[in-house]
């Protein structure tokens, strides 16, 4: 190959006219420098910019000198606000829509937004980036291969653990957003509801204090118990559940829990699909226990 041929391979494409609709762009998690030259091109070429923080948002577009629109958007505002965004969208402009830090919709506000795009034919496209439950993902050492990304942790205690028992027999590695104060409380129901499993305590990334402390639920909340508790927002990555056979107890209890919420039939199937016993065995089984509890 000649030398020509791969400086033409190397070359970047070149900027083409932007279509008029919405961007979803991903922004830097922590170092500024964790973004694209094609979210650089959108942001300076948008109409408007939709942020979730007007003011976090102009440190990252000061620092490219980027002067553009900016206006507070999130799945909270008020209906009148999303009709005029759709508005401006109809008539021809290019908004971008920002997150404070990642990718916007994960956990973070555009949801309602997109859909309502869908709904009325606007063009949608993603710019993707940095991104802080994969990014933890990597870090974590656990297996990669099957993940479930599950959002924020719940506040309270009692919703915390009946937000994990779901999870308990899930063998893929659980992600979750979870914050300093509630570190020792969150380490503690995830010992009681999913047992000693490793977890990756993740923290600061791409930042200079990136860290990542790792080890059996247990043992990180003693250490948290005798040392500083991280600062600011974490990311807790979560051994899966092993494969093993599960007793007559979990199921049972798996099956009242379905139960609450699920027709006979579905809690079967349900359960069935989480540990691989038969559907009409445990379909027997939750009509005994739904006959016990009347």
């Amino acid at each position: 190959m000649v030398f020509d041929d791969i400086e033409k391979e190397q070359k970047l494409p070149e900027l083409k006219a932007l279509k008029n609709g919405l961007y979803v762009v991903a922004t830097p998690i922590g170092n500024l420098r964790d973004i694209t030259m094609r979210a650089l091109d959108v942001l300076r070429a948008a109409d408007i910019i939709l942020c979730e923080d007007t003011r976090v948002t102009k440190k990252l577009l000061n620092a490219y000198q980027i002067k553009a629109k900016t206006v507070s958007y999130n799945d909270h505002s008020d209906v009148s606000k999303r009709d005029w965004v759709i508005e401006e969208l109809k008539s021809g402009k290019l908004l971008a829509l920002v997150s404070d830090a990642g990718m916007p919709l994960i956990s973070d506000p555009g949801y309602k937004l997109v859909k309502a795009c869908q709904e009325h034919d606007i063009y949608i496209t993603t710019l993707p980036g940095a991104n802080a439950p994969l990014a933890a993902l990597q870090l974590s050492g656990l297996p990669s291969d099957q993940f479930c990304f599950l959002g924020f942790l719940p506040h309270k205690t009692k919703a915390r653990q009946d937000f994990l028992k779901p999870w308990k027999r899930v063998e893929a590695t659980l992600i979750c957003f979870d914050a300093s104060p509630r570190l020792q409380a969150s380490l503690q129901d995830i010992l009681s509801v999913l047992g000693n499993r490793e977890v990756a305590v993740v923290r600061e990334i791409t930042k200079l204090y990136e860290e990542v402390r790792k080890g059996p639920a247990e043992e990180l909340l003693r250490y948290y118990n005798e040392h500083d508790r991280p600062k600011g927002e974490l990311v807790l990555v979560i051994a899966p559940a092993l494969a093993e056979e599960v007793s007559q107890e979990d199921v049972e209890e798996m099956l009242m829990t379905a139960l609450e919420t699920m027709k006979t039939k579905d809690a079967a199937a349900y359960v069935a699909e989480q540990t691989g016993l038969k559907k009409k065995d445990l379909y027997d089984l939750a009509l005994t226990l739904v006959r016990k509890d009347a």
